[in-house]
Order: structure tokens, then C-alpha cells, then sequence
């Protein structure tokens, strides 16, 4: 191999449709960062993920236990099982630090996701390695003399690749599996720095419960990375892996739909589904929900879709002034746009007593 090398994969119309559909979903879910639902939803996709990695590796802790576990409880299981998931937790949180194109920071990831598991964690394999599937050996990975030449020309070509970040990602993803690198944490390590990769293109992407789409889809995810194999190139893994990124997607989606529901309630859904672009007075937002009782209004309409972060005021510095308006917040918007889309693109609202 030479400082030019670019890994085999050919980028079929699947890829650009899958990649085009992606990308369209995810302009169309951006919601407020700050927002509490938004912050509980990344929680509980960074618990999902760990849970998802993991347990395609053999650790059959369940995500309460993870959660248990973050939360400094006592958890009851096999010791080396939980120091997986301690691991894993403390490499998420050094994660916004890592440049995907640094093989140093690779190092150090699985350093954090490996200590306490392998003799020399953050270092590459001495010795051969190959693949198992019960007794026989799916792929045997390159001479452990070959590692370090073959992970420099992977990040010099992940350093200068052109392509689109997402099918990037499941190149690399795809060439790290190939190399096997490590003496063990190939997987997560793997796959974790696609997650890595995709969160510097999106950061949405950055807590995306992929790993729980791959566990549900295991047996198709090992057969996507043999067929590639066996064809020379990563083009079938890349198609899967969009697909998987895509399911993902759609599933956190629909999480955040049901999440900001049940936080709405119905009163504030029935007010925001009124509301279009532009700016409203407290009398034009009343006469949209056909009240007539202001301290209703106030208290079970207005008040809680201000603190759930789904309207904002126009005057935030005067918060009493009489010229006072409200308007959508970008997650009000979404949450507007979500359930129509859940519905068929018409969010129906019953008129309010």
C-alpha cells in the first residue's frame, strides 16, 4: 500500500438515495440543543448505545443496570461486565475531545474502553487475530506487522477523503473491522469512532442509538462485513450501515415525538398545532383556542408551553411589557412538524372547551 491509498467501495444509486434521505430527515429533526426533552433523549441514547455496543460483544448487562451503574449504584454482575460499562461511559465522556482523523486519539479511546480488559489497552496487536463464527474463522486479519502501515494510510485517506461524511464513516468503519487492530475491543472501538466521524459532519448524530439498530440486526451486520470481505470492497457493509443509520434515525424521531407529547400535554399541542411563522399577542393566541377565560389561558396553555421551550417571547428584556408577543421555538416548530408528519401530515386538534 502507498500514502495514496483509497480503500474499494463503489458508491451505488442506493448509497446517494440513502444518503440524500438521511441527510433530509436530519434538517428536518434539528431541535433546541437546551431543550430538557432534547437533553433527557440524548441521555437515554447514550444509555441505549452502551447498552447496544456491549452486548453485540457478549455483556449481558440490561440498560437499567447501565443507567444504575452512571448513576453510582450498586450493580450485581459479573465484574469484568461492569467495568466494560465504565469504561464505555468514561470514553463517551472524553468523546467531544477526539479529532476523528487523529490516530493518537484512536489510541487513547481504546485505551479508555479497553483498561482492566486487556494486557496492553491503547496499543496495536502483537500477534495474528482472526474472526470467529462458533468454530470456524470468518476472516483472518492482516499479519500484526502490516497493522500500523495499513491504520496510517486508512487516516491519511480519511484525512483527504471527499466523499460524503456519511458513507465515510462506514468506509472507515468497515476497513477498521478488516485490519482488527487491536488484540480485542475491535467492535465497539469501531464502531463507536463511526458514531465519531458522523457527530463532527452532525452533531445530532453524535448520541444516535445506531448500536442498539445493529444489536436488534446482528447477524445481518456480521454477514454485511463477509460479504464485503469476500467481494474486496466495502460497498454492501456501506449500504447496510446507512440503512441501520436511517432506522436509527427515524426511531429517535419518534422517540422525540412521544417525549415532547406527553410533555406538551393536549392544551399546549392544541395551541402550537394553531400557531403558523410570526408573532402573536396573548389576545391573538387566546382567540386561536377559542378561550374566553384569560387565567386558563395562562395557566394551562401559555405558561407551560413557555417552560417546556416550545414558545418564546418577542421581548425577552421586557418580559411584562404590553407590547409583549409569542412566537414558535425552532423545537416548537419541530415538535409541530413531527406529529404531522406522525399523522399523516395532518395534526388534527379538537376544539377546546
Amino acid at each position: 500500500m502507498t500514502k495514496t491509498y483509497s480503500p474499494p467501495f463503489v458508491i451505488t444509486p442506493g448509497i446517494v438515495a440513502d444518503v440524500a434521505e438521511i441527510a433530509e430527515h436530519l434538517g428536518r429533526s434539528a431541535v433546541a440543543a437546551e431543550s430538557a426533552g432534547a437533553l433527557r433523549l440524548r441521555r437515554v441514547n447514550r444509555i441505549r448505545t452502551i447498552h447496544g455496543s456491549l452486548a453485540i460483544e457478549g455483556n449481558t448487562l440490561s440498560e437499567q443496570q447501565i443507567t444504575a451503574i452512571l448513576e453510582g449504584k450498586p450493580v450485581i454482575a459479573p465484574p469484568s461486565e461492569i467495568q466494560e460499562v465504565r469504561n464505555a461511559l468514561l470514553a463517551y465522556e472524553h468523546f467531544p475531545a477526539w479529532n476523528p482523523a487523529s490516530e493518537e486519539d484512536l489510541l487513547a479511546a481504546h485505551a479508555l474502553l479497553m483498561t482492566g480488559l486487556v494486557e496492553r489497552p491503547g496499543a496495536y496487536r502483537h500477534g495474528g487475530v482472526g474472526v470467529m463464527s462458533g468454530d470456524h474463522v470468518v476472516h483472518m486479519a492482516p499479519p500484526a506487522d502490516r497493522v500500523a502501515i495499513l491504520m496510517g494510510d486508512l487516516f491519511a485517506w480519511l484525512g483527504r477523503a471527499e466523499v460524503h461524511p456519511l458513507i465515510a464513516s462506514c468506509v472507515f468503519h468497515y476497513e477498521f473491522e478488516f485490519i482488527h487492530p487491536f488484540e480485542d475491543g475491535n467492535g465497539r472501538l469501531g464502531r463507536l469512532w463511526q458514531t465519531l466521524i458522523l457527530s463532527r459532519w452532525n452533531p445530532l448524530l453524535a448520541d444516535l442509538p445506531v448500536e442498539s439498530i445493529i444489536h436488534a440486526h446482528q447477524q445481518d451486520y456480521y454477514r454485511a462485513l463477509a460479504e464485503s470481505n469476500a467481494e474486496g470492497a466495502s460497498t454492501l457493509f456501506v449500504e447496510f450501515m446507512l440503512g441501520v443509520i436511517r432506522e436509527a434515525l427515524m426511531s429517535s424521531t419518534e422517540q422525540a415525538t412521544e417525549q415532547g407529547t406527553e410533555q406538551a400535554g393536549e392544551q399546549v399541542l392544541n395551541l402550537l398545532a394553531r400557531m403558523g411563522e410570526g408573532d402573536y399577542s396573548a389576545k391573538a393566541l387566546m382567540a386561536l383556542t377559542g378561550l374566553s377565560h384569560r387565567p386558563t389561558f395562562l395557566y394551562d396553555y401559555l405558561h407551560p408551553a413557555l417552560a417546556g421551550g416550545w414558545l418564546e417571547l418577542t421581548r425577552p428584556e421586557t418580559p411584562k411589557s404590553p407590547k409583549q408577543g409569542y412566537r414558535l421555538t425552532p423545537s416548537g416548530r419541530q415538535l409541530v412538524l413531527a406529529l404531522r408528519q406522525h399523522d399523516g401530515g395532518d395534526l388534527r386538534v379538537r376544539p377546546d372547551e
